[in-house]
C-alpha cells in the first residue's frame, strides 16, 4: 500500500486540483474526456510496470475519484468513476505485461 501513494498523490493533484482551475464548461469537458483520462492510463501504466501487486489500484483510482463528483461536479460525472477506473486497470494492465517482456 506505501508504494501507491506516490501515484494516488498524483492522480488527487489531477482530480481535485484541476478542476480549481476551470471556470468554463467547455474547459471541464476536455479535462474530463481527455486530459484526466490520459493522465490515469500513464499513472496507472506506469505502476502497473513497477509494481507486482496492481490489480486492486484501479478500485483505489475509482474511489478517489467518486468524492470529486459532489465537490466538483454533478451526478452525471459518476459515470467517470467507472471510466476512470477501467482506464486505469487497462493500463496497470498493459504497464503489467510489459514489465513481463
Amino acid at each position: 500500500m506505501k508504494k501507491m501513494i506516490p501515484y494516488m498523490l498524483i492522480l488527487i493533484l489531477i482530480f481535485y486540483g484541476l478542476p480549481l482551475f476551470i471556470k468554463e464548461t467547455v474547459l471541464a469537458m476536455i479535462a474530463l474526456l481527455c486530459l484526466i483520462p490520459l493522465i490515469t492510463f500513464i499513472v496507472s501504466l506506469l505502476y502497473g510496470y513497477k509494481q507486482t501487486q496492481w490489480i486492486i489500484f484501479p478500485f483505489i483510482v475509482g474511489c478517489l475519484f467518486l468524492p470529486t463528483i459532489f465537490l466538483f461536479y454533478n451526478e452525471s460525472a459518476l459515470i467517470y468513476t467507472f471510466i476512470y477506473g477501467g482506464i486505469s486497470f487497462i493500463g496497470a494492465l498493459i504497464g503489467h505485461f510489459l514489465k513481463k517482456n
